[in-house]
């Protein structure tokens, strides 16, 4: 028995491996039609305290994400992917995209890269493995 994915979660980090699940999750989406939705999280925790309580500086990082974004969304259109839309969210990543991205977008599958990009929690546990371990819905894992 098959199981098609209608919604695809990608996480995105600009990590190698990243762009591997990135790369896959584009043809998994072209090859069954389903949507694609790019997801990439914006840590507050690597803001100093003086950064996270001006808004002009919180507001600035999130749009030089937003445009980043808006590259990986071209990227898979012109790659063949016909329903792609990506958002922004805020906290540590496995925990929001688990805790918050999930059961407000409820996609079917979820695409990651094995290694986070960037952050303190690749010293102390792996962001995959908490998504892995902790999400409601399937996960493939990149490597």
């Amino acid at each position: 028995m098959s199981t098609t994915f209608k919604r695809i979660l990608v996480g995105v980090d600009d990590s190698a491996d990243a762009m591997l699940a990135f790369e896959y999750a584009i043809q998994q989406a072209i090859q069954t039609d389903a949507e694609l939705i790019i997801v990439s999280i914006l840590e507050n925790d690597e803001m100093n305290v003086y950064q996270a309580l001006n808004k002009d500086y919180v507001h600035g990082e999130r749009d030089e994400l937003q445009k980043h974004l808006l590259k990986y969304q071209k990227q898979a259109q012109d790659a063949g992917a016909k329903h792609v839309k990506s958002i922004i969210a805020e906290g540590e990543p496995g925990e929001t995209i688990v805790k918050d991205v999930i059961p407000h977008l409820q996609p079917d599958l979820l695409i990651i890269g094995s290694i986070a990009k960037k952050g303190i929690a690749r010293r102390f546990g792996s962001q995959a493995a908490y998504m892995a371990k902790y999400s409601p819905i399937s996960v493939l894992v990149i490597r």
